[in-house]
């Protein structure tokens, strides 16, 4: 009989998941409660359980989907309680009630050190204090510039006053560090497509948050010392500096001529407008492009750019660059016949090929799975749909303007999905009680027949 892990075992690995996911579903439900406030709505009327359920969830799990406009549906408070469920959502549920613990009685409890572990991927539970005050500090020094070069913008370069100028560079910052891309222009970012001074510090933002905060402290304590440089750290760099130039040269042959998208921008700025677009694929979700005018072949360039999204323990979403690099390795050991699997000089545990195909295929069942059932309620084409389902498993919140149009049921399946692709198919599969148990006996051996 297989022998399970004591009660202390799981209290120190099952536990902490299962409060990060609880964690999560409560700050869902309050977020929800308080977009359904009058005081939310920008009109007279209160919001829908089904809108604000999915808005909340959207902002909380920083993907940026919506079914309703932001920027008239909402009210400033509104948009406030968007702004803040971004954030919490971005640091971390558990990361944030830390830091509310700490502020309270001065000091980490041991258990909130092992749910900030568990929700931030981090193995030095004597140092978590340290590594949630560097996520804070990253956060926060990263949005303040980011927000200051778009205020000073949006004042002097498009004549808003001061206090707007402002209030829309903090949004906007917050978004996109946190990968959110939730706006409050009408057409998002596509009257800017071309002024590089708004989409370049947006870009910048995306793109740092979505290192992840593990290779954000290590690089800011060893810059300019790659040898010390974890294969973590190494491989989400090598990653970034691959996808992000494959996917803004694939959208730029695929929408150079669509008079619809880059065809009515100058050279300089279609490119400018490519490179954007790639970046947003890594989960954030602004467009200065009309995405619902896009090619279906660019739809299924960033259907993959989207699957595979950011860095762990970061922003971002998707399977995780890191899932797809150990992947991508061991198919190059399995076919140069090596019996273990090797990646920048190092060896990777056995475990870690099992672990991200798991992540894989659990990320693909369920895409697939609510792809069919959308198809199955709805009339629209599965390119359009599969978009809507990579977008929201993967925390992106690009839209080709199906999701507003979605029955009460397919938005509910969007929020799953949502939720589950913020928490990850493991973590979420631990905080539903799943346990690790170790045998003491080992079955026959025998091959199967592959391919």
């Amino acid at each position: 009989m297989p022998e399970r892990t004591g009660p202390g075992r799981r209290g120190r690995v099952s536990r902490p998941s299962q409060v990060v996911f609880l964690g999560f579903v409560a700050a869902a439900l309050c977020g929800t409660g308080l977009l359904m406030l009058p005081a939310s709505d920008a009109v007279a009327g209160s919001a829908s359980f089904t809108d604000a359920l999915f808005t909340a969830v959207s902002a909380l799990c920083v993907t940026g989907l919506s079914v309703v406009e932001t920027h008239i549906y909402w009210s400033t408070f509104g948009h406030v309680v968007i702004l803040v469920l971004i954030q919490i959502g971005g640091l971390g549920v558990m990361t944030f009630a830390s830091l509310v613990g700490l502020a309270v009685i001065g000091r980490f409890s041991f258990r909130s050190r092992l749910q900030a572990i568990a929700e931030n991927r981090s193995q030095d539970l004597n140092g978590t204090p340290r590594v949630i005050a560097g996520v804070v500090r990253i956060s926060l020094a990263t949005e303040a510039m980011v927000a200051l070069a778009l205020a000073l913008r949006f004042w002097l370069g498009y004549g808003k006053d001061p206090g707007e100028a402002l209030w829309l560079g903090v949004f906007h910052a917050v978004s996109a560090f946190n990968n959110a891309g939730f706006s409050l222009f009408p057409r998002n970012f596509e009257d800017y497509a071309s002024d590089p001074l708004i989409c370049l510090p947006l870009a910048a933002a995306v793109i740092i948050g979505g290192l992840g905060f593990p290779v954000l402290i290590q690089l800011r304590r060893a810059w300019g010392k790659p040898l010390r440089w974890s294969v973590n750290t190494r491989l989400v760099l090598w990653g970034t500096l691959i996808l992000l130039p494959a996917g803004t040269v694939f959208i730029a042959l695929c929408e150079w001529s669509n008079p619809q998208t880059l065809g009515a921008l100058s050279g300089p700025e279609r490119i400018l407008a490519a490179f954007f677009m790639s970046v947003q694929t890594r989960t954030a979700g602004f467009s200065s492009l009309d995405v619902s005018q896009m090619d279906p072949l660019s739809w299924l360039g960033m259907d993959v750019l989207m699957f595979v999204g950011a860095a762990p323990a970061g922003t971002g979403g998707g399977i995780k660059v890191t899932t797809f690099a150990v992947l991508f390795f061991a198919v190059v050991a399995e076919a140069r016949g090596n019996p273990e699997v090797t990646a920048l000089g190092k060896t990777l545990p056995a475990y870690t090929a099992r672990q991200a195909l798991v992540v894989v295929l659990v990320a693909a069942g369920l895409i697939v799975s609510a792809t069919a059932a959308l198809m199955a309620m709805t009339d629209y084409p599965m390119d359009r749909l599969l978009f809507e389902t990579v977008s929201a498993f993967g925390t992106v919140g690009l839209s080709t303007g199906v999701s507003s149009a979605l029955p009460v049921a397919g938005e509910l399946i969007l929020v799953v999905l949502m939720f589950t692709g913020r928490l990850g198919p493991i973590l979420l599969a631990s905080a539903l009680a799943l346990q690790e148990r170790r045998l003491k006996y080992r079955l026959p051996e025998e091959r199967p027949i592959i391919g």
